[in-house]
């Protein structure tokens, strides 16, 4: 009786344990292809030149300005955290400009 209750106690804990990869995060510039799909609380990333006052902007397909956002970045990749959950539409651009409102970057967004 003994050595069956070892034997089964035995088969029960070997138990095949599956560990699943955590899927890494996207570090790539965001400015560098036409459309990325961002998440509430995504994080997105870009490269600047220089360190210095930049302000990114949100405009819907009419141009219209949704959100407006100065930062302060610092020379080579930043990261900052995208909160969609209250924005109106879909997609819509994001645009990237320096103090003398100069175009860096654009793209298109989709709001996954």
């Amino acid at each position: 009786m003994k050595k069956l209750l070892v034997i089964l106690l035995l088969l029960s804990s070997c138990r095949k344990v599956e560990v699943r990869p955590e899927p890494k995060p996207i570090t790539a510039d965001i400015f560098s292809v036409a459309e990325s799909t961002v998440v509430n609380g995504g994080d997105i990333y870009f490269d600047l030149k220089t360190a210095g006052t930049y302000t990114l902007t949100m405009l819907d397909q009419t141009q219209n300005v949704i959100t407006r956002e100065r930062i302060s970045g610092k020379v080579g990749q930043n990261k900052l955290k995208i909160y969609t959950s209250s924005l109106p539409v879909k997609y819509l651009y994001l645009v990237l400009e320096d103090q003398s409102r100069t175009q860096i970057g654009k793209t298109t967004i989709k709001i996954n």
